[in-house]
């Protein structure tokens, strides 16, 4: 893959299906780095596979597509140029889509009532005067914010406290279609200094379930409760009892009980949350205690749908293990869970109707694609992936399982170069910790890989998708058996003759970011570095990271000196190996005066050394940043190991060369790599 291959990722997102079961809907995104944008439409696509997916919409970025219980209508949100999101209705017997809302930030996802006539769906509502309301008003003459809050800020949204999000409720237009009558106004059925997130519906419709921190220490902890009031607006009333950390709520046919996906105990300070799983639970709908289904010990929710699913008596979702995404069917009445999807694939997303179950599925050559469910067969629907998969530059993963030096086992992978060798090798380390690298395609490895060098990764204590007490093997202790597996894992890798022993680089973002600067600093075995967007220093951290005012505490501990053994910015005198620090001027999760002072530290010691600052992104930069500043990273991030490890092998041409044989990603008008048959492409030069 090369870095200019990102626009021939196409990548599905959470499908919603029919009532009857025939159709699925999805939205399907992809980067245009000529319009230096992403662009995403929605697909239908039969269940039966009788047929390859049709585009439905032509908006500039439509998503969170979901079908009425009817079947009558399609909502979904779509988003203008530079616009925010907003909810469209679309007629499921054709006609043009409608726009329903015009939130100045933009609406959340639209959740359908039961009768089919009225949607749900979370907004921010900026303070008046703030965020462009006043158009007199520019961002830098805006009055000044008077904090008095620990919670006041959240990387990729910036301030929250004078933009709370809230749930609204919109009835339907009389005919549905434009009909040139005037729009219902929104309802907003909560308010107040609280963010009111992951809305449902009863099953009779007259009340909605909510996620908010309202208790008198929200500031001070991380628990979320499940909150309900009545459709028409009211008296909020809390159903779970203030001890875990809650979201995506969904009430069974009955209306009893409340099933939901959550960290059940946060212990007696409410931020007892390293290496906690969130798993699936439920409460009473009357209210009590929040009682975990699956063990949170083995079980971490892995899926991105946005809602606990309940269908045919089971819910739906997708589960961690060791580095996959399974797919669990597990029965509401007690019975064995049922695993619909698992081995070496990453399960995204799930929707069920009329008996269909309909994931998204990724594996290691696939950002996803769609697979239909029924008793006794799995049918593949799409072929999102074919277009990159046909350039022959993508690569498989071989799993390897080797023993840390106390004999605890690591497991993880490697991705190579085709050829004999011997490769140079990247070490890839992870962000979290409690994460997991698995089975899916990364854009970064791939295109290291096809540079020619060896990709090794692996999933050390500390991280998820192996329990709770892998997970928990690094509590106060960063830098110690983490750094142990990787380096174990490492070794084993390079027995292989085809990796190079003498060539090997590192490279991590966030925590991954962290473990990287801590072993480059114990030893000069590393040949380069690329630490990026880096939990780098405890101290800074705390006053400056979002989440830094419980995380130092709650992951590392209080005792100076152990926070210290735990600082990479600690042996950061030591460090030789030339760095290549990567940030973003607006993450506020890792902030960039931690990749700052790790840069000044090694320029002043005369460590080759370079800091890459992109303006205007957050923490997620790698992965939803803008396209081209996403392209320029991995040009860089070549760049750096080309002149440090020597690949020596051409990573293929920039956007400003001239070339024959690069495929034009702009879509086809009739296909977009959805059809289960070979797509048929334009041969184009760029530059």
């Amino acid at each position: 893959m090369r870095p200019n291959d990102l626009e021939l990722l196409r990548t599905p997102g959470v499908p919603t299906v029919s009532p009857d079961g025939r159709i699925a809907v999805v939205a399907v995104t992809r980067l245009d780095l000529g319009e230096d944008a992403y662009r995403s439409r929605l697909w239908a696509v039969p269940t039966d596979g009788s047929a390859p997916a049709r585009a439905l919409t032509a908006g500039h970025r439509d998503t969170a597509p979901s079908f009425s219980p009817d079947g009558r209508w399609l909502a979904y949100l779509g988003a203008d140029p530079g616009g925010h999101p907003q909810v469209h209705l679309l007629p499921t017997a054709g006609g043009a889509p409608r726009r329903l809302t015009d939130h100045p930030l933009g609406a959340g996802a639209p959740v359908w009532a039961p009768d089919s006539r009225r949607l749900a769906y979370t907004a921010r509502v900026p303070e008046p005067g703030r965020y462009g309301t006043d158009p007199a008003v520019a961002p830098e003459a805006e009055p000044p914010r008077v904090i008095s809050t620990l919670k006041y800020r959240l990387d990729g949204v910036g301030f929250v406290v004078d933009q709370r999000s809230h749930v609204f409720v919109l009835d339907l237009p009389p005919a549905g279609e434009d009909d040139g009558t005037p729009l219902p106004q929104p309802r907003q059925v909560t308010d107040g200094p609280h963010d009111d997130t992951d809305v449902t519906w009863s099953p009779d419709g007259t009340e909605l379930a909510f996620v908010s921190a309202r208790h008198p220490r929200a500031d001070r902890d991380l628990v979320r409760d499940v909150y309900a009031v009545p459709a028409g607006g009211g008296t909020l009333r809390r159903v779970t009892d203030g001890r875990a950390d809650c979201s995506l709520p969904a009430y069974d046919a009955p209306g009893t009980t409340i099933w939901l996906t959550a960290r059940p105990d946060l212990g007696p300070d409410g931020l007892d949350e390293f290496a906690r799983s969130t798993t699936l639970c439920r409460v009473p709908a009357a209210g009590g205690a929040v009682e975990p289904v699956l063990d949170p010990e083995h079980t971490e929710r892995g899926d991105e749908t946005p809602a606990t699913v309940l269908a045919g008596g089971a819910v739906h979702l997708g589960v961690q293990r060791r580095g996959a995404v399974e797919l669990l069917r597990v029965p509401l009445d007690g019975g064995p869970a049922e695993a619909l999807v698992d081995g070496p694939f990453t399960v995204r997303g799930v929707a069920v109707g009329g008996g269909v179950v309909v994931a998204t599925v990724a594996h290691d050559r696939s950002a996803g694609e769609l697979i239909a469910i029924t008793p006794g067969r799995r049918r593949l629907l799409t072929g999102f992936g074919r277009a990159l998969g046909a350039t022959g530059r993508l690569h498989r993963m071989r799993e390897l399982t080797v023993a840390a030096p106390d004999g605890y086992p690591v497991h993880g992978w490697v991705t190579g170069p085709d050829g004999p060798g011997p490769h140079p090798v990247v070490l890839a380390l992870h962000g979290g910790p409690y994460r997991q690298y698995g089975w899916s395609l990364l854009d970064e490895v791939q295109v290291l890989v096809s540079a020619g060098y060896a990709v090794v990764r692996c999933n050390p204590r500390g991280s998820s998708g192996y329990g709770q007490a892998h997970g928990r093997a690094l509590h106060g202790a960063w830098g110690t058996v983490d750094a142990a597996d990787v380096l174990a894992f490492l070794d084993a890798a390079l027995e292989d003759p085809a990796l190079d022993p003498h060539r090997v680089g590192v490279m991590g973002g966030s925590y991954g970011g962290y473990l990287a600067a801590v072993l480059i600093g114990r030893s000069p075995r590393f040949a380069a570095a690329v630490v990026e967007r880096a939990f780098l220093d405890p101290v800074g951290f705390v006053g400056s990271s979002d989440i830094g005012w419980y995380l130092v505490d709650a992951h590392l501990g209080t005792d100076p000196a152990r926070l210290s053994e735990q600082s990479a910015l600690a042996r950061a005198g030591e460090i030789t190996t030339p760095t290549l620090v990567v940030h973003a001027e607006q993450d506020w999760r890792c902030p960039v005066e931690q990749a700052q002072r790790l840069y000044v530290e090694l320029k002043r010691r005369g460590v080759p050394s370079e800091l890459l600052l992109f303006p205007g992104e957050g923490h997620e930069l790698s992965r939803t940043g803008r396209p081209r500043h996403r392209l320029a990273r991995m040009e860089h991030v070549l760049r750096w190991c080309d002149r440090w490890l020597s690949a020596g092998t051409d990573p293929g041409p920039g956007l400003d060369e001239l070339t024959d044989d690069v495929v034009d990603a702009e879509p086809l008008p009739d296909d977009d790599g959805a059809g289960r048959e070979p797509l048929t492409v334009r041969a184009t030069r760029l530059g």
